[in-house]
């Protein structure tokens, strides 16, 4: 049973016959209607589906408009950014001498919820000026910064105790920040001109 809200409501009834021999009554399979008229929306700190389709329509059951206009997400919690696997970026400083980067990655991985560890380089060049015997001269030194990338469920562990991971095997964390959805951009398709329910 299906309510005048849902996008289901208006498609034929099909008999299925399970593996088990029993024949059982089922919906026709909805495929995703090509999205036309459509602008985008800005995802903003705690946005919601729900909030979001009634802004734009007037309905907060009509949210499903935006997943079948954003088909790359998996789920509507990804698509606001509110999924619980997430990815925080540790900046770190590291020791001169040899960087404990196999033991910060065994320790992060053997971590109930952490689902992939990177490790990511970035190089900076910087003109400097050094003095040789009578003449300053201008060279170009290369600047490293290093990253520790965790993505991990929110649930299973927090970024603080990743950060005490990262720690307590020999790397010091200077900052940290998590990648999220806010200030990206969503596609709003237009609803139907007349159209009342899916």
């Amino acid at each position: 049973m299906f309510s005048n809200q849902s996008r289901y409501r208006a498609l034929p009834d099909v008999a299925v016959l399970r593996p088990d021999g029993r024949t059982v009554a089922a919906k026709e399979l909805r495929l995703l209607p090509e999205v036309t008229g459509a602008f985008t929306h800005t995802l903003g700190d705690g946005d919601r589906l729900d909030q979001l389709a009634f802004l734009y329509y007037g309905q907060p059951l009509h949210y499903w408009r935006i997943c079948d206009a954003n088909p790359e997400f998996l789920s509507p919690l990804a698509l606001v950014g509110q999924e619980p696997v997430v990815i925080t970026s540790y900046t770190v400083s590291v020791p001169d001498d040899h960087p404990p980067w196999a033991r910060v990655r065994a320790a992060l991985a053997a971590t109930v919820g952490v689902e992939d560890v990177a490790v990511r380089q970035e190089v900076t060049l910087t003109s400097a000026t050094r003095h040789l015997g009578d003449a300053d001269v201008s060279v170009v030194a290369e600047r490293s910064a290093f990253a520790v990338e965790v993505t991990h469920n929110e649930v299973a562990v927090d970024s603080d105790a990743l950060a005490e991971v990262i720690g307590r095997n020999g790397l010091t964390v200077v900052s940290r920040s998590a990648s999220g959805r806010t200030g990206r951009q969503i596609v709003i398709p237009a609803a139907a001109r007349g159209q009342v329910g899916p």
